[in-house]
């Protein structure tokens, strides 16, 4: 049996398809959340999730003292969406549903970013983690609590491990304690602090 495609059919499109089938389905909600920019807020909105499988998060320090964060969350139905709006809110972080919302899902979701000058100290990591329950939170919790996030990029693409980009603020005599950190967290990381594209659009 032979199976013919389009030319026009490739995997950047498959991957278009399959986000819009995710939202288009209601599988995923996509929310704009509004944190305060303080040291352990990142942890508090993962614990308000309570659990639930994030596809997609990015987040770059912009403002001292909000922070704007995109998210998407796999959900059963548009009825689970809304709970986890309204759990959101209760925990104190507003919380925005964009899963209708076109500017939002085409384009927001690849823009996140720029320079931000209130990043200082920053660290550009790499990190590959374990696509199973618990390995955000156990990155978190590992975490030096006087250190400050202040970039994160993480999109689920359905592999045996995801990507992540982070941008940690790290005091300099803290770097000997940030390597143990590394070393203790177990996964497979690659400081891009120098990166060219990095340093011309990030840093």
């Amino acid at each position: 049996m032979a199976i013919a495609s389009g030319a026009n059919t490739n995997f950047d499109r498959l991957r278009f398809v399959a986000e819009r089938a995710e939202v288009g389905e209601h599988r995923e909600a996509v929310l704009a959340v509004t944190i305060p920019e303080e040291r352990g807020s990142f942890r508090r909105f993962c614990k308000a999730l309570g659990g639930r499988n994030i596809t997609e998060f990015n987040y770059r320090m912009s403002d001292p003292r909000v922070a704007h964060l995109f998210v998407g969350v796999t959900v059963h139905d548009r009825g689970e969406a809304g709970r986890i709006v309204r759990a959101l809110r209760r925990a104190g972080f507003g919380t925005l549903d964009l899963s209708d919302d076109e500017v939002a899902k085409g384009h927001m979701r690849h823009m996140i970013g720029g320079h931000a000058a209130p990043a200082q100290r920053e660290l550009l990591y790499r990190f590959e983690f374990p696509e199973r329950p618990g390995a955000l939170m156990k990155f978190l919790t590992a975490m030096n609590p006087g250190w400050n996030i202040s970039l994160f990029n993480y999109r689920n693409l359905g592999a045996d491990y995801g990507s992540i980009l982070v941008g940690i603020q790290v005091p300099p005599a803290d770097k000997r304690t940030f390597r143990s950190f590394l070393a203790k967290l177990g996964y497979p990381s690659f400081d891009e602090s120098r990166n060219p594209a990095y340093r011309l659009f990030l840093a």
